[in-house]
This record gives C-alpha cells, structure tokens and sequence, in this order.
C-alpha cells in the first residue's frame, strides 16, 4: 500500500520502509510522527482511492531518524562592470523521516 503526503509545502509518494527528507517537523530522534494530510491512497490490486482534496480517514506512521541541516547553497549576484558582487549562503532544516506504517 502506497499514499501521497503532504507536509512542508510538498507532496510525497510514500510506502512502508521509506526513508525521504521533509522540511523540519517538531520532534526528536526516535519519536513517531503521524502524517494526517493525505491526498491519495493506493494498494498492490490496483485500486486507488483520491480525496477531494485530502481522505481524513488515512494517515501515515512514521518515525525519526534524524534533524540535521542540508548542505549550504550559495546565492551569488554579479553585475559586469559595476564592481558589484554579493554572495549568500543558506542551510535549510530537515527531518529524515522512515516511513513504518500506511493505515487506511
């Protein structure tokens, strides 16, 4: 069984086992955090169930694996000839999440 998630602004297609990446979510190491805006549910015999626009029924378990801080991007401006030059880094907060359980 198979749901799509949204958290963060972004939706993810999720099974049990999964382990992805999503904007930082409160909690620490090793706390379950549950998932409750779905927009989708699928199973192995091919039947999938959409919400209009979320299915308050369903949800996913998931528990933490780690909070930690992505790698730095660099934002550079540059104007030629105009001795102009900024440059701005940025680490944006996550939250590695293992997926335990869709419940349906």
């Amino acid at each position: 069984m198979y749901a799509v998630v949204e958290t963060g602004g972004k939706q993810y297609r999720v099974q049990a086992g999964d382990v992805l990446r999503v904007e930082r979510l409160p909690g620490e190491v090793g706390d379950e955090v549950v998932l409750d805006r779905v927009c989708m549910v699928g199973d192995a015999d091919g039947e999938t169930r959409f919400g209009t626009p979320l299915l308050a029924w369903a949800g996913v378990k998931a528990e933490i694996v780690a909070q930690a801080r992505a790698d730095k991007v660099l934002v550079f401006k540059f104007k030629s000839k105009k001795n102009y030059r900024r440059m701005r880094g940025h680490r944006q907060y996550y939250t590695e999440i293992r997926v335990k359980e869709v419940y349906a």
